[in-house]
C-alpha cells in the first residue's frame, strides 16, 4: 500500500511538473514588445520547424511546448502557409491562434505552359477572392495582359491576399526581366528572331515537350523547319487558337483539349498546319528551360517527332521514319 501511494505520489509530482513547465512556457516571450514581425510559414513545415523557427525568431519562448500543443489539439493541420504577422507579447495560445486565422500573404504557384487566362483564375482561386472581387481580378488581369502572353514568368510567389491584378501582372513581368538576363538578350541579337518570336517559339516547345532533355532538340527541330519554309505543324499551337474561339466567355474551360480532324481547317494565323511561319504571339508562358532552349537549340538530323502514349518521344529524320512511329506508338 505504502508503495503505491508512493508511486502515486511520484505521477502526481511529475503531471504537476509537466503542466508548471508547459504553462511557464506557454508564456509570451517578451511581455512589452508590442512590435509584430512578419512570419514565414514555408510549405510543408512540420509542427517541430515552425515551432523552432517560432522560437528562433523570438516569438515563443519554448520550441516543444509549441510542438506538442499543436499535435495534441490538432491545430497544425489549420495553419498555412504563407506570411503572417505575430507579437512577441503574445502567448502560446495566442500565437497559435493566429497562425489558425491564416495568412496575410500566401503562396502562389504557377506552373509553366499556362495561358494568361488560366494564370488569373490560379490567383482568383490562391488568393480567396469572393465572387465580386474575381470578377473585377479577371478583367483587370486579362486587359493589363493583353500584350504579355509569354512573358508572365511561371515561378512561385508570395502575394498579399487583398493584391490587385496590376500588382500581380506586375510582379510576373519583372520576374520575366531578371530571369531572362543580360546574356541572354545580348545572345538574342545574334540570331535571326527577335525576343518575342523566340519567346513565341518557346512557349509552343514548352507546350510540346514533355522533359527539359528533349526541350533543345526540338527547338532545333522547330528551327530547322522554319529555315526551309516548312509548316511547324504542332498542336498546341491549334490548341490555342480552338480554345481562344471557344471560350471567350467562360472561366472553366478546357483550355488545351485533344484537337479533333475538322479543327485542322480552322483560319486562324495561330493554326500552323495550314499557314507557315511563327504564330504571331506566345501561346503560353514557358519557363526557364524552354525559353533557354529556344535561345540555345540542338541541332540534330531529326525533321519530326512525336510523344508516345508513356510521354516518351520518338523522333524520326523522314517522313516514313515518322509515319512508322505513328503506326507502332499511336495506332495501337
Amino acid at each position: 500500500m505504502k508503495q503505491t501511494l508512493i508511486v502515486a505520489a511520484a505521477l502526481i509530482i511529475s503531471v504537476a511538473s509537466a503542466l508548471g513547465w508547459f504553462y511557464i512556457n506557454s508564456k509570451p516571450r517578451s511581455p512589452q514588445e508590442t512590435k509584430a514581425q512578419d512570419f514565414l510559414v514555408v510549405k510543408g513545415s512540420s509542427a517541430s520547424a515552425l515551432g523552432n523557427k517560432l522560437e528562433k525568431e523570438g516569438l515563443i519562448k519554448s520550441a516543444l511546448a509549441f510542438k506538442i500543443y499543436v499535435q495534441v489539439t490538432g491545430k497544425q493541420r489549420s495553419i498555412l502557409a504563407g506570411e503572417y504577422r505575430l507579437s512577441p507579447n503574445n502567448s502560446l495560445f495566442k500565437v497559435v491562434a493566429q497562425l489558425e486565422k491564416g495568412p496575410i500573404e500566401v503562396w502562389v504557384t504557377i506552373p509553366e505552359g499556362l495561358r494568361r487566362e488560366e494564370i488569373a483564375e490560379r490567383f482568383i482561386n490562391s488568393l480567396g477572392k469572393k465572387p465580386e472581387e474575381a470578377a473585377a481580378f479577371r478583367q483587370e488581369f486579362i486587359s493589363g495582359t493583353k500584350s504579355k502572353e509569354g512573358f508572365l514568368f511561371p515561378e512561385t510567389y508570395l502575394f498579399p491576399k487583398d493584391a490587385s491584378a496590376s500588382a500581380v501582372f506586375a510582379k510576373l513581368t519583372s520576374t520575366f526581366d531578371k530571369k531572362v538576363d543580360s546574356k541572354m538578350k545580348e545572345d538574342i541579337k545574334n540570331l535571326d528572331y527577335s525576343l518575342n518570336q523566340l519567346i513565341t517559339l518557346a512557349s509552343i516547345v514548352e507546350r510540346e515537350t514533355k522533359t527539359s532533355e528533349e526541350r533543345s532538340v526540338v527547338a532545333g527541330i522547330l528551327l530547322k523547319r522554319l529555315a526551309n519554309r516548312w509548316p511547324l505543324q504542332v498542336d498546341a499551337s491549334l490548341q490555342y487558337a480552338v480554345a481562344s474561339a471557344k471560350c471567350k466567355q467562360s472561366t472553366e474551360c478546357k483550355w488545351w483539349e485533344t484537337l479533333i480532324k475538322d479543327d485542322l481547317e480552322i483560319a486562324s494565323p495561330f493554326n500552323t498546319y495550314k499557314y507557315s511561319g511563327l504564330p504571331p504571339t506566345p501561346i503560353a508562358n514557358a519557363g526557364l528551360s524552354s525559353i533557354k532552349a529556344a535561345i540555345y537549340p540542338e541541332e540534330s538530323p531529326y525533321w519530326f517527332y512525336l510523344h508516345d502514349a508513356e510521354g516518351k518521344i520518338h523522333y524520326a529524320k523522314t517522313i516514313e521514319e515518322h509515319n512508322e512511329n505513328i503506326r507502332i506508338y499511336l495506332n495501337k
